[in-house]
């Protein structure tokens, strides 16, 4: 598999684009006036306690207040490899915490809509390989090494290292990356972290509350911290100055990546290589084509995302059947890149066409589960339901891709749709009906949009008419340019 890293930097914004067999599979955005903030530490102030929720707000400095519930106050006590529904006693937030108490939190989840940023008081500091957990005093391994022997092998290197410095108090995570790293690479990871964390301990000290005391890198560094793998051909990057920045961070962490980075200093943009902004454009929209003719439409809303399947224009050879089975799975492979670029979290739905053979369920089940395996975000997916539902979790700590790049339309309020015309105009009547009952007026004048206005002295004309009849006054109508189509006034005359 053919992977590349595109990094487009301007001075307002970092983009990063993560492309595989030519075709985009993840977009990163951070813009200089609003920057993500998970993973920064902040020495906030409590501002509120609600024991109705076992929660409390945090001031952290931003505009809104951050939110943290119970479980993220208390210190994990799990070693790392148990799994994660294991149930835990929450104690009484009042236990633990009191309005005007400091409190040293890291954010988990970034401001999303009307919600504030989500904290926790078990901090993590993550390098190349490894993730340092101040307080804490296990040492637990990703998931996604499966191999045994290697698995045991990092442990024990990890533990060894760890218990030759007993000053230094903490655990730590060992990072899918690590996989094959040798000691010499990880006994440089945890002498990195302790020294940051040192300098995290000292600036907690110093500063006073609201404060920030650490910011995660910047986006094209965190890049190649996250996401280069063995099998990442190239890192291309058109800002000379990043490309510098970011040659000093892998020489000193990750050198055998130092050939695999590059300055493109091509005149077209980056990201036209690879049509990435046509890709981009196109994961703002609603629908998917699949390249059979079928398509997926993609809503998301606060509560969740649901995902309708159709076979469109697909009408297949066989039989329906089979015509459903080919349909499902290429959405199944369309939908987890879907998840993927449009870096969609939280509850998602998904409604694959309704089959019958039970067999086909479990093929369209294993490709999804398949397909999600390559996704870097956390997914927990159930089997098909009797309703032919699959639901799944994806974790979300960030903005989506359209929340980053897009606002709720100011016409229609994010509901998608507007009133037609004629609504409107059986609106303007009744409030005419209404303003004349209560005051007394010689005439009317209803200021609406042009559309609406055509409306009215077209197709409605004659009720315009009885309507003047029936109260005796004459309506007058003026088009206001600016007004959207369910805009209106009554003014008396």
């Amino acid at each position: 598999m053919s992977e590349e890293i595109l990094i487009n930097v301007t001075p307002v914004e970092t983009r990063v684009a993560l492309v595989e067999n030519g075709m985009l599979q993840e977009a990163y955005i951070e813009r200089t006036s609003r920057k993500g903030i998970v993973g920064n530490i902040y020495k906030g102030k409590v501002v509120r306690v609600l024991p109705g929720m076992e929660a409390a707000f945090v001031d952290i400095g931003l505009e809104r207040a951050a939110f943290i519930h119970a479980s993220d106050v208390v210190p994990s006590q799990s070693n790392g490899d148990e799994p994660a529904d294991t149930p835990k006693t929450v104690p009484d937030i009042r236990s633990l915490l009191r309005e005007g108490q400091s409190l040293v939190v890291q954010v988990t989840k970034d401001p999303i809509g009307t919600k504030g940023a989500r904290l926790t008081t078990q901090l993590s500091i993550p390098s190349r390989y490894l993730v340092f957990m101040p307080g804490v005093s296990h040492v637990g391994i990703s998931q996604r090494i499966e191999d045994d022997t290697e698995r045991a092998r990092l442990k024990t290197l990890v533990e060894e290292a760890a218990a030759e410095d007993p000053d230094v108090q903490g655990g730590y995570i060992i990072r899918t990356a690590a996989e094959a790293a040798s000691p010499e690479d990880l006994i440089g990871d945890m002498a990195y972290l302790h020294r940051l964390s040192q300098s995290i301990h000292e600036r907690i000290a110093r500063v006073q509350a609201p404060a920030v005391v650490y910011q995660d890198l910047p986006l094209f560094i965190r890049t190649i911290r996250d996401l280069i793998r063995p099998q990442t051909e190239k890192v291309r990057i058109d800002s000379r100055e990043s490309h510098q920045r970011v040659m000093e961070f892998v020489e000193e962490f990750v050198t055998e990546f130092a050939d695999k980075v590059e300055y493109y200093p091509g005149e077209r943009p980056i990201f036209d290589l690879y049509s990435v902004e046509d890709e981009i454009q196109k994961a703002l929209s609603r629908k998917v084509q699949l390249k059979s003719g079928g398509y997926v439409i993609i809503d998301q809303t606060e509560a969740m995302t649901t995902i309708d399947i159709n076979t469109g224009a697909f009408v297949g050879h066989r039989n329906l059947e089979e015509t459903i089975f080919k349909t499902n799975l290429e959405a199944a492979r369309a939908i987890s890149r879907q998840l993927r670029l449009r870096n969609l979290g939280g509850i998602i739905i998904i409604d694959f066409i309704d089959m019958e053979d039970p067999e086909h369920q479990r093929q369209v089940h294993r490709m999804l589960e398949k397909m999600l395996e390559r996704d870097h975000a956390k997914t927990k997916i159930t089997g098909v339901s009797e309703l032919g539902l699959v639901e799944m979790t994806r974790k979300r700590t960030t903005e989506s891709l359209g929340q980053v790049l897009c606002e709720p339309c100011p016409i229609c309020d994010g509901r998608g749709f507007l009133k037609t015309t004629e609504t409107v105009c059986y609106e303007v009547f009744r409030e005419i009906l209404r303003v004349n009952r209560a005051y007394d007026a010689e005439s009317y004048l209803v200021m609406a949009s042009q559309s609406v206005v055509d409306r009215l002295l077209d197709e409605e004309s004659d009720n315009v008419a009885d309507l003047e009849t029936f109260i005796s006054k004459t309506i007058r109508f003026q088009v206001e340019p600016f007004y959207s189509q369910e805009q209106y006034d009554v003014v008396l005359l």
